[in-house]
């Protein structure tokens, strides 16, 4: 079946780890990894206690900073399939299974837990704002990919080894805009993707990006796409996101992916 880590990219998570991490299914996850991106509540310390495996970077390297070394960690451990599962309790742990079976079939490299998946995200609390920022996105990012999914913008993810071994996703940003990267990364390279209904949960504990970095993360996402669009008009790719060769060296030399990289 493979080797299953799950890894949780954390920041002030304190108030969410543990109840997060009880409902983790450990009949189906071989290791659970928690990166604390320099946190300033006692998140370490509670993870050490439920005897999580923990690094914590000195200072804060940002959401898609922390996913680099939450991704490096896991290969480096011999991860045959990655979970990145956030401890704010937002996504139902209990879910993993269903999460990483269509990997295991071998059908796809990348599955997503969609917030949106014939459902209204607002029923769960989502903010309005988020709600439709996310269909507006989504929307033009399917058109530029070519897909057909509901929530593009999902924190509830499971990737393939091959898949993490050969995508550049340490060329990509620090900032929340890697998730973005991270999936037109994925179309670019030709590994496929399917999502399954995940009903999500808006809690006062739960750690949120404000309306400003939200606005900027949009904008930051518009950019990726159009950087893509560009990808694919062109015979030649010179964004090294999108770059073959970086890609095909990664997969040829998997070594060199988990030591080549700054984290």
């Amino acid at each position: 079946m493979g080797k299953v880590v799950v890894v949780m990219p954390a920041y002030n998570a304190a108030g969410t780890l543990q109840q997060t991490y009880e409902q983790i299914p450990k009949d189906v996850v071989d290791e659970v990894l928690l990166v604390d991106d320099a946190s300033r509540d006692e998140t370490s310390k509670i993870a050490r206690e439920l005897n999580i495996p923990v690094l914590v970077h000195p200072e804060n390297r940002g959401y898609g900073g922390n996913q680099k070394t939450c991704y490096m960690e896991a290969l480096k451990r011999k991860a045959d399939i990655v979970v990145m599962l956030h401890p704010d309790y937002q996504y139902d742990p209990t879910l993993i299974p269903q999460m990483i079976k269509p990997i295991q079939d071998g059908e796809v490299d990348l599955v997503l837990g969609s917030r949106l998946l014939g459902v209204d995200g607002r029923q769960f609390g989502m903010p309005t704002y988020k709600y439709f920022a996310n269909r507006f996105l989504t929307t033009i990012e399917n058109r530029a990919m070519g897909t057909c999914l509901s929530d593009l913008h999902t924190g509830y993810r499971a990737y393939s080894r091959k898949l993490l071994a050969t995508i550049p996703f340490m060329r990509n940003s620090d900032d929340f805009v890697f998730d973005s990267q991270v999936l037109f990364q994925t179309v670019a390279f030709g590994f496929k993707i399917a999502e399954i209904k995940v009903p999500c949960r808006y809690m006062p504990e739960a750690s949120s990006i404000n309306f400003i970095r939200s606005s900027m993360y949009g904008l930051s996402t518009l950019a990726v796409a159009m950087q893509y669009a560009t990808h694919k008009r062109r015979m030649k790719a010179t964004n090294p996101l999108f770059r073959r060769d970086w890609a095909s060296m990664v997969a040829m030399d998997e070594d060199e992916a988990l030591h080549g990289g700054k984290t």
